[in-house]
């Protein structure tokens, strides 16, 4: 199962990530380890779709052997979130702007999600790993 936490730059991605992926025994990829292994820190609009198809590479690979993957990236066009192709969405709306202007232009708000978390908080990890493992 492609699990992508998905939100704008200081929005709490790696946090959830970090806290949900042993509850779930999932891989984990996240998008600045892979963009530094890649040497690529290319943010334009081609940059990112790359970076999309990079990400979803390793979360085939991982569902590809009935693994659970927890992919966390900015993901900020419907292009990139539709290349990625979670099989669940976790939307990190808790900041109305990121660091980055140029991330904030292009950020477009996901239509649908699984989970749309708008607070950081110590129980998010539990109840979506709750939801999620409900289901095995």
């Amino acid at each position: 199962m492609k699990i992508l936490i998905m939100g704008l730059p200081g929005s709490g991605k790696t946090y959830l990530a970090e806290r949900l992926q042993p509850l779930i025994d999932a891989a984990w990829y996240n998008a600045d380890v892979v963009r530094n292994m890649s040497n690529d820190w290319d943010f334009s609009s081609e940059g990112r779709i790359r970076q999309s198809m990079r990400m979803k590479t390793f979360a085939d690979f991982e569902k590809s052997n009935n693994r659970y993957v927890i992919c966390d990236f900015v993901c900020p066009t419907a292009e990139t979130r539709a290349n990625f192709d979670p099989d669940i969405t976790i939307w990190m709306n808790t900041i109305s702007e990121g660091r980055f202007e140029d991330t904030n232009k292009m950020f477009e708000e996901p239509k649908e999600v699984n989970f749309h978390i708008t607070e950081m908080n110590d129980t998010n990890h539990h109840n979506i790993a709750k939801e999620i493992l409900k289901n095995v």
